[in-house]
């Protein structure tokens, strides 16, 4: 009797490791392979061609004209070495988002020294220490652009990045001492975002309560961590690639959880978009339908924070091919945006397909033509060929959001957008 209790406590314990195992199967992408699909060298352009392109996009952003075109600002240095930061120049203001986007460029271009200043600005001006603060262990997610917060509490998208670069970073160039210790900034952000304590106290512009970044039930990632103020989701805000790899890298006892997010985000991406458009909302409830705020008009609709989301799902499954369902939801956005003019078309519509917005933006071309690292039908290329004959962004409107989605995309479709593990 006793023999057989102990075979049942052994099935017991051991079924989670089974199924966490099961999980964390590598499928049969990049991560797997080590193979990433170069889609312009399929259009027929030169290796050569293809890193002047993208060479001339990263000097234009971050070292072209200050008045005209670049985006990422050198300012002085302190103990820690030299400072700069990404401005969201049309608002004037510096965001965790375009920050921790420029860690990622810079780390995927191998350029140590903007990636070492962009995180030496974030760590000194955005990070968060104060054990009194609602957001300890977060980073403000806005700033002027004379480094005082205009809020202090957190976006999880700035946060996301963070880790994924700061990761990667400390595979391709390893560990440094302090704030440039990569992997032990990864573990602790990551482990802050599951595991922050329900805080509540005073910030500059008032009292905020703000807790973990994630749904802890749902698995899902929460559109700000405010407690009574971020119930809801962003679809764009999903990145079950990065989830996969902090199931394999993060600290141990968060590893099952990011290995079931992972798998929620593939779930949860057919349900946020619609059946015949293929679109996403900014915001959504966790059973994916559109999730509505008085505060934003477009919150509902398919807008800017949008533009992501089947960047994110083509990504996921150029990387690792387990959810099927994401060639589907590229091909059927793909369609849509075939409808509508595939040079033509606008940026803001509806659910349903009513357009909002004229404007043919850059960074949705540029996000659509990633959507065809999963797609599958012939017009597929169209977007790929409307990427490459888009000129780098310089429109004040488009310098930096879009900026950033062209930049970042051109490496995604070119396959210089790579998983480097950290040491």
């Amino acid at each position: 009797m006793i023999k057989r209790l102990i075979t049942v406590v052994t099935v017991l314990t051991t079924l989670p490791m089974v199924l966490f195992a099961q999980r964390l199967s590598n499928g049969s992408g990049a991560f797997a392979t080590g193979k990433y699909p170069d889609l312009f060298k399929q259009r027929g352009h030169t290796e050569r061609e293809i890193k002047a392109k993208i060479d001339g996009a990263f000097r234009q952003l971050f070292f072209g004209d200050s008045a005209t075109q670049k985006i990422y600002f050198p300012v002085g240095r302190n103990q820690n070495g030299p400072l700069a930061y990404i401005s969201d120049v049309p608002h004037n203001d510096i965001r965790t988002e375009g920050m921790s986007y420029g860690m990622m460029i810079a780390v995927q271009l191998n350029r140590k020294d903007v990636f070492d200043a962009l995180w030496n600005y974030a760590m000194t001006y955005m990070y968060i220490s104060s054990k009194e603060h609602p957001s300890e262990g977060y980073f403000s997610w806005s700033l002027k652009r004379n480094s005082v917060a205009n809020e202090e509490t957190p976006a999880p998208d700035g946060e996301e990045y963070f880790v994924m670069s700061l990761y990667f970073a400390s595979g391709r160039w390893g560990n440094g001492k302090g704030i440039y210790d990569y992997h032990q900034w990864a573990d602790r952000i990551l482990s802050t975002m599951r595991h922050h304590p329900i805080k509540e106290g005073a910030t500059k512009y008032g009292p905020r309560k703000i807790g973990p970044m994630v749904n802890e039930d749902k698995k899902m990632i929460l559109f700000v961590p405010g407690i009574g103020r971020g119930s809801f989701t962003d679809p764009s805000y999903h990145l079950p690639h990065f989830y996969e790899l902090w199931a394999r890298w993060g600290p141990k006892e968060d590893r099952a959880f990011w290995a079931a997010a992972a798998d929620t985000s593939r779930a949860f991406f057919p349900k946020a978009t619609n059946a015949q458009t293929g679109l996403a909302p900014d915001y959504a409830n966790f059973n994916g339908t559109p999730h509505v705020e008085n505060w934003n008009k477009h919150a509902g609709n398919f807008s800017f924070d949008s533009w992501r989301t089947a960047s994110n799902w083509s990504v996921d499954w150029n990387w690792f091919h387990k959810a099927p369902a994401e060639q589907m939801l590229s091909n059927r956005i793909q369609q849509f945006f075939m409808n509508k003019g595939v040079d033509t078309y606008g940026c803001q519509f509806t659910l349903e397909g009513e357009q909002l917005d004229s404007r043919h933006a850059s960074g949705l071309i540029a996000t659509n033509a990633v959507t065809s690292l999963a797609a599958t039908d012939a017009h597929a290329m169209r977007f790929v060929d409307a990427l490459w004959n888009t000129p780098t962004p310089q429109v004040l409107v488009e310098r930096y959001y879009d900026g950033l989605l062209y930049l970042m995309s051109l490496m995604h479709c070119s396959g210089n957008y790579r998983i480097y593990e950290p040491k």
